[in-house]
């Protein structure tokens, strides 16, 4: 009886199953890699996105709520203003309003505030600015100083504000209620224009500007002249669109 002789694989198998073994991890190593960066730049824009919605948020609730008191010539009483300067890229404002939120309760505080949004140099990224907002509790005398500073994004280019007057229906890159042109008067809506510097997602090194644009209507202003408003209809179908909801209607949208 013969017994069949037993053979192994010889050097040249084995070379070729190792090459195929080698190509195949490759392959997956780069599919699972590129995957995992997929992942980690969705996630970095969906946080981008996100953070820059709640800047947007924030400074959107407190315009809407601007308020301004008609008792100007009272003795020792606060003082409410609206003024919005223009600074080319970066815009500054400061105003009343009624936006402030209790946070802990029997605080001897309302819903008044004093506001004022700014830009400084951003310390983490070189040549971008940081949107801040100042809140003092409290109104007084003094409408731009005191107060809690919060920054609100970092990595900003452009800190853009455009006021829009009720009586020509113009819009005006300032405002100032202490001037003889809006004396004691709020702007009908706020254009905000917020352009961040978020990840190039074809160099991890790199950034790239998304803008992010939104309208903001104040609820506490005067209606829009529709006599000299030509585009009145796109903010103040007011008191046919609004009767079944709030008062500051809010339109954005981001621009890459």
């Amino acid at each position: 009886m013969h017994v069949a002789a037993r053979r192994g694989f010889t050097l040249l198998e084995v070379i070729v199953a190792l090459g195929v073994l080698a190509v195949i991890g490759v392959m997956s190593f780069t599919a699972m890699s590129n995957s995992l960066q997929a992942r980690e730049f969705l996630e970095e824009d969906q946080r981008f996105a996100r953070n820059a919605e709640t800047a947007l948020n924030r400074v959107s609730r407190q315009l809407e709520l601007a308020w301004l008191t008609e008792h100007t010539t009272a003795v020792n009483t606060f003082q409410t203003v609206f003024v919005g300067k223009d600074g080319d890229d970066l815009d500054e404002v400061w105003f009343a309003s009624l936006g402030h939120q209790r946070r802990y309760r029997e605080s001897r505080e309302g819903d008044q505030t004093e506001i004022t949004l700014w830009t400084e140099e951003d310390p983490e990224n070189e040549g971008d600015y940081v949107l801040l907002m100042r809140e003092a509790q409290r109104i007084d005398e003094k409408p731009d100083e005191d107060g809690v500073i919060t920054p609100l994004a970092h990595g900003v280019r452009r800190f853009e504000l455009r006021y829009l007057d009720p009586s020509t229906g113009e819009w005006t890159d300032d405002w100032d209620t202490t001037g003889a042109d809006q004396p004691n008067r709020l702007p009908r809506a706020v254009t905000i224009t917020l352009v961040l510097s978020a990840p190039d997602p074809d160099d991890p090194e790199a950034t790239v500007p998304v803008s992010f644009v939104r309208t903001v209507r104040l609820a506490f202003a005067k209606t829009l002249n529709r006599e000299a408003a030509a585009w009145s209809n796109a903010i103040d179908a007011e008191d046919s669109s609004s009767s079944g909801g709030a008062a500051g209607g809010l339109t954005g949208g981001r621009n890459q």
